[in-house]
């Protein structure tokens, strides 16, 4: 079971559960062609951001098997904090330690490293605070910043899958990425 401390503060981000006041950025993503040409969901409506956002409130912590952790990304690049994304956890095995990474981000504050910020904060969660064994990432093999930001977070390509699944109308490929508890391990240990 995993409740963490909240808010989970990083170099330049505060994670936290997502709030009612977060509608206007998370409709800015959710709404935005750009962001979920590789989510599994369309553009949403003002409506359907509503319906996800109250999804996301509820989202704070794990408990059993199957479930999300969903943490907004707040920073504050121009003084006045606000979401520039969202970053998960999902709890996928608890008889085999494992756990699914992802993350999505506001096209405008993109390069400026705060995916790989959350990201950096969710693996520890999900190694330390959890005690997964393996934490994997799924990603369309098109969306080369995501599998290269896997890359950096110092996940290994583990697969290639080819036409596995109809996406968005048509077939697609994907990449998956993993790590182990000790290459976590072993990436905290030669950062010092």
């Amino acid at each position: 079971m995993l409740r963490p401390d909240y808010p989970i503060r990083t170099e330049r981000l505060t994670l936290r559960p997502f709030a009612a006041g977060d509608y206007d950025d998370l409709h800015r993503m959710t709404g935005d062609p750009d962001v979920v040409r590789y989510l599994y969901s369309e553009v949403h409506t003002p409506e359907e951001t509503r319906e996800a956002l109250t999804r996301r409130m509820g989202q704070t912590a794990l408990t059993e098997e199957g479930q999300w952790l969903v943490l907004a990304m707040e920073a504050a690049p121009e003084g006045e904090p606000h979401v520039v994304g969202q970053v998960v956890l999902r709890w996928a095995s608890v008889a085999h330690r494992q756990g699914e990474l992802g993350f999505t981000l506001n096209p405008a504050y993109q390069g400026r490293g705060y995916a790989r910020e959350a990201s950096q904060a969710m693996l520890r969660l999900g190694f330390e605070g959890l005690g997964l064994h393996r934490i994997y990432a799924a990603c369309d093999t098109r969306n080369e910043p995501s599998w290269g930001l896997l890359t950096r977070l110092g996940m290994r390509r583990e697969a290639h899958f080819v036409e596995d699944e109809i996406f968005k109308g048509e077939y697609g490929d994907q990449y998956i990425y993993a790590m182990l508890d000790r290459e976590w391990r072993a990436r905290q240990t030669s950062s010092r």
